[in-house]
């Protein structure tokens, strides 16, 4: 199960970049032609800096709310697609207000754990290299998002899941589970299933993290209005 959850939508996050001295020493040294704009390796890295600690800010306040992912048909984490079938048979015998209470739980627990993302990608920009964030500049829409997912995925699974795991209990969706899986393998002739929910919640909270800060990015590099500062105008602006 957890193979088929790998595919990550590509969003961007964004977080504190540390800069040490030499990074900057080396960035002056060296200019990209953006448009006819000098702009120089700090200029880029620092833009970068701004950039990332704007998109993360925002996206782990928009997902971390209330309804911040179950509110959200984007991001909704719907009841697990491999058990559909089972979905699809408790409906049918009248227990859809279980499942339904499945699918709040879990979009609850995700809202509870967003937060504690940002430090696992403020160390993920930490480690970003002079060429990371000059290529991130250069690139494409979802350049600073793609660094990020290659960065970030293993490390979010490994801290996420048992943070997952704790809110999926806080706020009950283990015992609602319980119940359906209980209920579920009741029913006559039908294959006995228990999907790991904390795997798969792990991979849909982080879904919906990138998903909504990959939208800042683009903002960042296609709408003026967004670049709230003279750097980021010099950087991403026209």
């Amino acid at each position: 199960m957890r193979r088929s959850l790998l595919l990550l939508p590509v969003l961007f996050l964004s977080c504190t970049l540390q800069v040490n001295a030499q990074f900057l020493k080396e960035a002056k040294s060296m200019v990209r032609k953006a448009k006819g704009v000098s702009i120089s390796q700090e200029d880029a890295a620092s833009a970068i800096k701004e950039a990332l600690n704007k998109g993360i800010t925002k996206g782990v306040e928009l997902v971390s709310k209330e309804n911040g992912y179950f509110g959200d048909i984007e991001i909704k984490i719907p009841f697990p697609q491999e058990a559909k079938s089972m979905e699809d048979k408790l409906r049918a015998i009248g227990m859809g207000n279980k499942v339904d209470e499945v699918v709040l739980s879990i979009n609850r627990a995700a809202e509870d754990a967003a937060v504690k993302s940002k430090d696992i990608f403020m160390q993920a920009i930490k480690q970003m290299t002079l060429t990371d964030a000059i290529n991130i500049v250069k690139g494409e829409d979802n350049a600073a998002t793609k660094y990020l997912q290659v960065h970030t995925t293993d490390e979010l699974v490994r801290q996420f899941s048992p943070v997952i795991s704790e809110s999926l209990t806080k706020v009950n969706a283990t015992k609602y589970w319980s119940d359906v899986i209980r209920t579920y393998n009741k029913i006559p002739l039908v294959k006995k299933m228990n999907p790991d929910l904390t795997d798969y919640v792990t991979h849909k909270a982080i879904d919906g993290l990138f998903v909504k800060i990959a939208k800042e990015e683009k903002e960042i590099r296609k709408n003026p209005a967004a670049r709230t500062s003279e750097l980021l105008k010099k950087v991403f602006g026209n």
